[in-house]
C-alpha cells in the first residue's frame, strides 16, 4: 500500500496514496509528438478538458510549449498566447484541478490567475529562478521534473552515470531552492523526468528504481505516455506499451501518473491499484509461513 499524503492547493486539497491519481494531458501546441495541433483552437481544447473528466482524469495538465526532443524554445508572449484563452474557457467549468505545465514564471503567474491551481515546472526550477516565488505567492501546488540539459541538447548527451544518484542530487538541489522561496513541503510532488535528457535504456532503469525517490518523502508523478523510449514499430502498439509502463510505475512507487489516452489508462490503474493493495497481506502472508516454519 502507497503512503498516504495530502497535497494542500489554495483552494482544495488532493489526497495521494489511496489510490493512483491520473492526470490527463491536454497539449495547446502545433509541435507535441502526440497530440501537436488538434487542440490549439480554444473551442476544441474546452471540449477536450471536458472529456477528460469525464473519462476519469483526477488533474488536467495543460502545457502551451512543446518539450519533445529536439523542440525548440517560444517566446513568452506566444505561450501566453495559446495558453489563456483556453484557461479562461475553463475557468469555473471544471471540477478537477489544472495543472499548467510551464517553466516561466510570467505565464506561472498569469495561469494562476486565470484559475490554474498547480505548477508543472519541468526544468526542475533551472530555467527561472523567481517561479518558486509566484507558487508561494498564490499557495499553489508545484510539481518539479527533473531535466538534464534541454530538449535541443537531449540526443547529445551520453548516458547518466549512477543514474538514481545523479537524478536524487538534483532533485535535493531543486527542492532547496524552492524551499528557499518560501514553498512548503505540502504543496510540492516530485517527478524524476522519463526522457528529460535520459538514454532510452534508462528511462526503465528510473521506473524499476522509484523507491530510491521515497527517501524525499514526498508524493511521486511519473509520465511514462507515449514517451520514446516506449517506440514500437507499429503505432497501435505504444498504447499496450504505456499500458505496461504505467503500471510498473504504480507497482514501484508512483502516486500519480501523467497519461494522454485517459479512458484507457483508467482501467489499466485500477488493476494496478488492485494489485499493489493487496501486495501487504501478501507479505504478511510469507512472514506468517516464516513464522510457522520456525515453530516447527
Amino acid at each position: 500500500m502507497s503512503k498516504r499524503y495530502v497535497w494542500k492547493l489554495k483552494q482544495r486539497e488532493v489526497v495521494l496514496g489511496d489510490r493512483t491519481l491520473l492526470m490527463g494531458v491536454l497539449n495547446v501546441t502545433p509541435d507535441s509528438f502526440s497530440d501537436g495541433g488538434i487542440y490549439s483552437d480554444p473551442d476544441r481544447a474546452f471540449a477536450r478538458a471536458v472529456e477528460i473528466e469525464e473519462q476519469g482524469a483526477d488533474i488536467l495538465d495543460v502545457g502551451a510549449e512543446s518539450t519533445r526532443p529536439g523542440s525548440q524554445r517560444i517566446a513568452e508572449t506566444e505561450e501566453l498566447r495559446r495558453l489563456i484563452p483556453v484557461l479562461k474557457r475553463l475557468r469555473g467549468k471544471l471540477s478537477i484541478p489544472i495543472s499548467v505545465d510551464t517553466y516561466r514564471s510570467g505565464v506561472a503567474e498569469r495561469a494562476l490567475e486565470h484559475g490554474a491551481e498547480i505548477i508543472n515546472d519541468p526544468s526542475g526550477i533551472l530555467l527561472d529562478q523567481h517561479l518558486p516565488k509566484v507558487v508561494t505567492k498564490y499557495d499553489a501546488g508545484l510539481i518539479v521534473n527533473h531535466m538534464r540539459g534541454s530538449p535541443e541538447t537531449w540526443a547529445k548527451l551520453p548516458p547518466l552515470k549512477d543514474l538514481m544518484r545523479s537524478i536524487t542530487i538534483d532533485l535535493e538541489a531543486a527542492l532547496h531552492r524552492i524551499r528557499q522561496a518560501g514553498v512548503q513541503k505540502h504543496q510540492v510532488v516530485i517527478d524524476p523526468g522519463l526522457g528529460f535528457g535520459k538514454r532510452r535504456e534508462q528511462n526503465s532503469e528510473i521506473i524499476a528504481n522509484l523507491e530510491t525517490l521515497r527517501s524525499f518523502d514526498l508524493p511521486i508523478l511519473v509520465g511514462p505516455s507515449r514517451k520514446s523510449f516506449l517506440r514500437k514499430e507499429q503505432p497501435d502498439a505504444i498504447e499496450f506499451a504505456t499500458a505496461a509502463a504505467v503500471t510498473a510505475c504504480i507497482l514501484n512507487g508512483a502516486q500519480v501518473v501523467r497519461v494522454h489516452d485517459v479512458r484507457a489508462m483508467r482501467s489499466v490503474i485500477e488493476v494496478a491499484d488492485a494489485i499493489r493493495q493487496a501486495a501487504p497481506l501478501e507479505a504478511e502472508a510469507a512472514a506468517g509461513q516464516a513464522r510457522w516454519h520456525r515453530a516447527q
